[in-house]
C-alpha cells in the first residue's frame, strides 16, 4: 500500500512571508531571489511574476517533512521550480509537483480555494494531507464532497511557519492511516 501524499505549500508554511518585517526567524536562513537583471532562465513559468525576493527557510524543516511517512509533493505557485530554489535549501530531493494550470491563482465564485480542485484530482482518492496557510471550511467541505479518501487540511500561520506542534499533527495523521489499513 502506498503511503499518503503531503502536499506543501512554500509561501506560508515553510517560508513564514508574514513574520516581522526584516527580523529573520530563528532557526531560518534568508534566501535572495535573483532581482530583475538576473539571467533569463533564473525563475520559469508563473512563478515569474509572483516570486518574493527575499524567503525565509529552516533547514530543519527538510528532514522533519521527510520523517513523517508521507510522500511529499510541492502543492505551490512555486510549482517545479520549488526543487530548484526551495528544496536543495531544505535538503529535500527533488520532489513532484502539482501543475495548476488554468486553475493558478483563479478566484471561485463558492470561496473554495483555487488550488483545492486541483489537489483532489491529483490525489485521486489517495490519502493526503495538505499544509497551506490558505484553506478554510469552503475548500474542507470540498475534500469532503469530492474526495474518497481521507483528507487532513492542516492551516499554518504564516507569521510562524511550521513548528513542533504541526509536525506531531501530522505525524499522528500519518500513523491513524497506517493503523487503519492494518485493521482491514
Amino acid at each position: 500500500m502506498s503511503r499518503p501524499l503531503l502536499f506543501l505549500d512554500v509561501d506560508g508554511p515553510l517560508n513564514p512571508y508574514a513574520a516581522e518585517p526584516e527580523r529573520c526567524p530563528e532557526g531560518y536562513t534568508t534566501l535572495r531571489m535573483p532581482q530583475d537583471g538576473g539571467s533569463a532562465d533564473a525563475l520559469e513559468g508563473p512563478i515569474r511574476r509572483y516570486r518574493p525576493l527575499q524567503l525565509w527557510l529552516n533547514p530543519q524543516h527538510g528532514r522533519a517533512l521527510l520523517r513523517l511517512g508521507y510522500d511529499l509533493c510541492w502543492a505551490t505557485t512555486w510549482m517545479g521550480d520549488a526543487n530548484r530554489w526551495i528544496g536543495p535549501v531544505l535538503g529535500l530531493p527533488a520532489l513532484p509537483y502539482v501543475d495548476f494550470g488554468d486553475a493558478l491563482l483563479r478566484e471561485r465564485p463558492d470561496g473554495v480555494h483555487w488550488k483545492t480542485g486541483p489537489l483532489v484530482e491529483y490525489a485521486d482518492g489517495r490519502p493526503f494531507a495538505w499544509v497551506d496557510d490558505e484553506q478554510g471550511d469552503p475548500d474542507q467541505a470540498y475534500v469532503t464532497a469530492h474526495h474518497r479518501g481521507p483528507g487532513l487540511l492542516h492551516h499554518v500561520n504564516p507569521r510562524i511557519g511550521l513548528r513542533e506542534d504541526d509536525f506531531r499533527e501530522l505525524a499522528a495523521f500519518a500513523r491513524s492511516l497506517a493503523l487503519s489499513r492494518v485493521t482491514e
